[in-house]
């Protein structure tokens, strides 16, 4: 496997992480918290799509 997807893997788990504890402090709803997660997925993949080209 790819390091790099590896480390984006990792990068996700992170940030799901961190977004879970910022949605509980600033109360946000699921759709918001999906919303953001969506958004975070696809610049990821972007990023790791400019790196394998």
């Amino acid at each position: 496997m790819d390091p790099g997807l590896i480390l984006l893997v990792f990068l996700a788990f992170l940030f799901a992480w961190l977004l879970n504890r910022v949605r509980r402090f600033f109360r946000l709803g699921p759709v918001a918290y999906v919303g953001v997660m969506i958004v975070f997925i696809i610049a990821m993949l972007a990023i790791w799509g400019q790196q394998h080209r």
